[in-house]
């Protein structure tokens, strides 16, 4: 096995892999709805993650307590797999600036990743990133924290390539009602959900530029939340079609009923993921070099795609058989 070269070696030289997230991401704001996502998150393993909101989530007057709140749950044995991101305070709010400090002084080197919301361009995105890496530089942090940028107004949205180019990003979210509120009611509340979110002209121009940015430089599309809570078929058909006619690799969660349906309909097929392991084994085998597989040729380019679709399967909880796992997903992966 030792002379076999891992994709993640020969599939990426000169260039930066690209992130794989889970296809889920959870928002939660109070104590006892995280500790319930960290709990459903130890159960199901880290094929979701957990974004504390210190936004929306925190009581006006009581931002301060509720940071040192995030804060203390990051550290706290209950965030086993370590995948709980936090999203601050706007940059025109007063306590962005500390919602950084406390976070990253007291787990900057726990916080999964950071969610800038509502910049109005991306002058405001590159102004709290610098922050970010000023703030880890006060406190000793030495490890990159992943940020992840909402997309919320027009203003953010004309720059979204600017955006999606500036250090640290990883993903490019997708606010839909802020971005439908900031139209001055020119675009109707019925693009806030389904269909009228995957038909309205405007709603639909954002999606693509969202997701054609965020790809082209290497980084994570995430879409915006469904608002049916008790029909699990509607946020199931929203996350298909936000994957399969928009591309989108990841969707946000606002209720734990949710995430289920959101996994299954971001989940690669279990046919093409045996496809893609079948395929990959046969180039490790060949040392990555170019390969015919029944009848057609294939080489690293072909290589990359199975490569990050296999790590997309593994991430929604594909089944893997045991030489898969050998060959390519070591148990600390």
């Amino acid at each position: 096995m030792s002379q076999l070269l891992h994709p993640a070696v020969v599939l990426y030289q000169g260039s930066r892999p690209f992130p794989m997230l889970a296809a889920c991401e959870h928002y939660a704001g109070s104590e006892k709805m995280i500790r319930k996502a960290l709990q459903l998150q130890a159960e199901l393993g880290p094929v979701f993650d957990i974004t504390a909101d210190c936004e929306d989530g925190a009581p006006a007057g009581h931002e301060r307590e509720h940071a040192e709140m995030v804060s203390a749950l990051l550290l706290d044995p209950a965030n086993s797999h370590g995948r709980l991101g936090v999203r601050t305070h706007d940059i025109t709010h007063p306590h962005w600036r500390a919602d950084l400090d406390i976070i990253i002084q007291r787990a900057g080197h726990r916080v999964a990743y950071i969610v800038l919301p509502k910049p109005s361009c991306a002058n405001d995105a590159a102004q709290q990133i610098a922050a970010i890496d000023q703030t880890r530089q006060r406190h000793a942090i030495t490890r990159e924290i992943p940020v992840h940028v909402l997309i919320e107004t027009p203003g953010a949205l004309h720059d979204v390539w600017q955006i999606a180019r500036l250090p640290h990003v990883e993903s490019i979210d997708f606010g839909l009602m802020d971005f439908v509120s900031a139209h001055h009611g020119a675009i109707p509340d019925t693009a806030m959900r389904a269909p009228g979110q995957f038909t309205h002209p405007l709603i639909v121009r954002a999606k693509c530029e969202i997701a054609a940015a965020a790809l082209a430089n290497g980084i994570v599309p995430a879409h915006n939340v469904t608002t049916e809570l008790r029909d699990t078929g509607v946020v199931l058909e929203d996350a298909r079609r936000a994957r399969n006619d928009f591309g989108f690799l990841r969707m946000w969660s606002i209720h734990p009923a949710q995430i289920q349906p959101i996994i299954e309909a971001m989940r690669p097929d279990f046919a093409a993921v045996t496809e893609a392991a079948e395929l990959l084994l046969t180039a490790q085998a060949a040392a990555w070099g170019p390969i015919s597989w029944k009848g057609t040729l294939h080489d690293r380019a072909s290589y990359r795609y199975y490569w990050e679709l296999l790590q997309r399967a593994r991430a929604t909880g594909v089944p893997m058989t045991t030489e898969i796992c050998q060959h390519f997903f070591q148990p600390t992966d």
